[in-house]
């Protein structure tokens, strides 16, 4: 069994109604923060994200700015930052056993250098979409800077501490990881054994909305996908984060999504 808690690392400021909600809202801006976990237990301490690169941020305004204009900015405050964070846990870098990414993209990986020992989960998909995309992608340092990149593919990958995930893989005994692509090829679900029953973190649901009233995702890559990943969610977690809604805050007072008995 684990405890979760949920962190805010980041506010995205607020994005077009149609890319949370498929073909609707049209006329509104949506507020999206963004999210990872912190997972504790069977003697392991591990980070679902680790929040984006700050000194990036400019870089990824720039391109959010000339997409969607000056509503979509991304802001990390002082106490958002992943040191301050797992520091109001008790925890130092060099605690965390794991670092399970989903999807690759800088606001959710931009910190992975900052842990020493961690092994470093991503999707084998998602990996080989990186690394081998089916059309060149003018803008890949969006999804991994360079930096970060040459991170992951010399330093950690000669420590041996990255780990490709199949399709469906026991992560840690409690903790599964499932493609579910929908947003991005490497968006995958993180299912974890809790005092609550299972929680299942996601990048698939922007809003809970998206899960509960089965309005499908705005900005996505499949919709055959999203409906087969929100009928695995309903079906297989007792408990779903979003990584983005901000309604986060109210589920979830003080962070705490599954604490204790």
């Amino acid at each position: 069994m684990y405890e979760v808690w949920v962190e805010q690392v980041a506010s995205l400021g607020e994005v077009p109604g149609p890319e949370v909600f498929w073909m609707s809202h049209f006329e509104q801006w949506l507020p999206l923060n963004i999210y990872m976990l912190i997972v504790r237990g069977e003697g392991k301490t591990i980070l679902v994200n680790c929040g984006p690169p700050v000194d990036y941020l400019p870089r990824m305004n720039e391109v959010w700015r000339e997409e969607l204009g000056e509503r979509s900015q991304m802001t990390v405050a002082p106490a958002q930052r992943v040191e301050a964070i797992i520091a109001r846990h008790g925890i130092t870098p060099e605690d965390v056993d794991m670092v399970i990414l989903t999807p690759l993209q800088a606001y959710a990986l931009g910190n992975v250098d900052k842990f020493p020992r961690a092994t470093i989960a991503i999707s084998r998909i998602g990996w080989e979409d990186l690394l081998a995309p089916p059309f060149y992608d003018p803008r890949r340092h969006m999804a991994v800077p360079d930096r970060l990149l040459r991170y992951l593919l010399f330093d950690a990958w000669y420590e041996k501490r990255v780990r490709l995930l199949d399709k469906e893989e026991n992560v840690l005994p409690g903790i599964r990881a499932v493609w579910l692509g929908t947003h991005h090829r490497s968006s995958i679900g993180i299912f974890i054994d809790t005092p609550r029953g299972v929680v299942a973190f996601t990048d698939t649901v922007f809003y809970y909305d998206n899960l509960e009233k089965d309005h499908p995702l705005g900005i996505q890559e499949s919709m055959e996908e999203c409906r087969i990943a929100y009928q695995r969610l309903r079906r297989e977690a007792t408990v779903v984060v979003s990584a983005y809604d901000p309604a986060n805050q109210l589920r979830y007072p003080d962070g705490r999504v599954a604490v204790g008995r």
